[in-house]
């Protein structure tokens, strides 16, 4: 499947020795592409290399580190955006057989002539340089890592004749004001993510969506929803309580990292499930590095361990016995949805599959993990891509309002538990009809469920006070559907709906009773 030889490495007898870990042959692919690039273009060509989370980068720029100072006799610089990253990379790279040094605020720089490469983060790298500390003169190569990152771009200026190297596995910028075509002049595609599935390089997501209205939610100055809006919607008793459900339904007694858009939204979650009996576990960057390794070690031992975090472990983070992911928040960014998912992608033992539990409606947003994506196009144009992704609004009206289990379960004598409010107000409207009859045309549909259920109107006017989640569905629709969405109207609409409800049952119990069922109540 992968015919392509070495011809420019080969040469050396040391491409063949037992060095760092054995490359899979997409990962002897895209490191031929990357040396040819090496060889033909201007010596200061900027690349960018797109790869999935679980393709194996880290090992790929750590062997293209140590053939690059074989072959060109040049150093090389590595910049991550975490201390974490840092280490993990200087530790591969000396898997590899390449000495390097971590320049951090405290490395002493007086040795710099003994190493060939270097690791840095960005901000500290900025400060060295700025200090004139750190001998740049001899670097070939820069291999940015995460690189959609804007940070990375500020030192740029620094390395005018270098080869920029950046590794990301989704070629879109994380400021959509920075894009990524103006720092790199030419995108290289890997493998896809379909492909390394089909060939056991990576495990298939089985994808649970719980759809989730997400009006409420307001987006930051960084295009992505804010922290505060996201603790007041997924911190309330109901998301809570829709959380443990899903993870009941489909991921009890797996291995389970939950993802969250604040640390106290992480809290509450840790809670709910503690309470619900869960060997769970909380994680945030305040955690101490003892605390981080223990609930990490904790977690690798634990079979049906759950951690629920924030963005903390959307990278540098590697756990391949994960067994489901929990999306318990949205995001408008696609990065940031793929490095969720691509914690659990691993292969691990017999496992090559993984479920992913999506509480923030991103599935819908920017569809199953994994599609085709035109890479070229979004880093070309990603104004198109971003402008094409369907907003809240659009996503929310497709969706098709379910009961949930619990509740499905007290109306099992009703065929038809469905409502479609905005194909009854399009319908009423054109019959020339006021609006107040779509309410007065559900409450009678809501009746008929209760009353099929019920054996006395006391039953009906219990099965009326389960429906108030989908009653909330039904008055979201119609607001809208009317443009008067107002939160106070909107209450209020949800207040007297239900009061009109119970007066309902009260009123037409006996008639309706007989109606369905061709006999009066029974009376004891």
């Amino acid at each position: 499947m992968y015919p392509k030889i070495f011809k420019l490495l080969a040469e050396t007898n040391t491409s063949q020795q037992i060095v760092g870990k054995e490359l899979y042959g997409y990962q002897k692919d895209a490191l031929q592409e990357i040396f040819n690039r090496f060889e033909t273009a201007s010596d200061n060509y900027h690349l960018l290399y797109q790869l999935p989370t679980g393709g194996g980068k880290t090992v790929i720029f750590s062997e293209i580190v140590r053939r690059y100072i074989e072959t060109f006799k040049k150093k090389v610089l590595v910049l991550t955006h975490r201390i974490e990253l840092s280490k993990q990379t200087s530790k591969m790279l000396v898997e590899f057989g390449v000495k390097n040094k971590i320049i951090n605020s405290t490395a002493k720089l007086d040795d710099q002539h003994e190493f060939d490469c270097f690791v840095a983060m960005v901000e500290t790298l900025k400060n060295r340089l700025n200090d004139d500390k750190l001998d740049i003169s001899d670097i070939g190569l820069v291999i940015v890592d995460e690189a959609h990152y804007n940070s990375f771009t500020k030192i740029f200026k620094f390395f005018d004749q270098s080869f920029i190297l950046g590794v990301t596995a989704t070629p879109l910028s994380s400021n959509v004001k920075l894009p990524m075509y103006e720092n790199y002049q030419e995108l290289f595609v890997g493998e896809s993510i379909q492909d390394l599935i089909d060939n056991d390089y990576l495990s298939r997501a089985n994808m649970y969506s719980f759809n989730v209205g997400l009006t409420s939610l307001e987006v930051g100055a960084n295009g992505d929803y804010t922290v505060k809006s996201s603790e007041d919607l997924y911190t309330n008793t109901d998301m809570l309580s829709k959380l443990v459900s899903a993870y009941e339904e489909t991921a009890k007694g797996k291995k389970t990292l939950i993802f969250n858009n604040g640390i106290n939204t992480s809290i509450q979650v840790f809670h709910a499930f503690k309470k619900a009996g869960y060997p769970i576990a909380h994680l945030d960057n305040t955690n101490t590095k003892k605390e981080r390794e223990l609930i990490l070690r904790w977690f690798h031992k634990t079979p049906n361990a759950i951690i629920t975090s924030v963005s903390i472990l959307t990278t540098g983070f590697d756990e391949p016995s994960i067994e489901a992911i929990i999306l318990n928040r949205a995001t408008k960014s696609l990065t940031l949805y793929y490095q969720m998912i691509g914690r659990g992608s691993r292969i691990f033992g017999n496992k090559n599959t993984f479920d992913v539990v999506d509480l923030g409606n991103n599935f819908h947003r920017f569809g199953p993990w994994g599609a085709d994506l035109d890479w070229q196009k979004m880093f070309r144009a990603p104004d198109y891509y971003l402008n094409a992704i369907l907003s809240d609004e659009e996503i929310e009206s497709t969706f098709r309002y379910e009961l949930t289990p619990d509740v499905k379960k007290e109306f099992t004598k009703s065929e038809d538990t469905y409502f479609d409010m905005k194909a009854v107000y399009i319908d009423t409207i054109r019959s020339g009809e006021s609006s107040k009859r779509v309410l007065e045309k559900s409450i009678v549909h809501h009746a008929k469920m209760c009353i099929e259920n019920s054996e006395d109107v006391f039953d009906a006017l219990i099965l009326a006070k389960m429906l108030g989640e989908e009653i909330d569905d039904r008055i979201n629709r119609y607001a809208k559907c009317i443009s008067k969405s107002t939160h106070n109207f909107v209450t209020w609409l949800k207040d007297d709906y239900r009061k009109k409800l119970n007066t309902y049952l009260r009123e037409n119990f006996d008639r309706d009773f007989e109606k369905i069922h061709g006999h009066p109540p029974i009376e004891e």
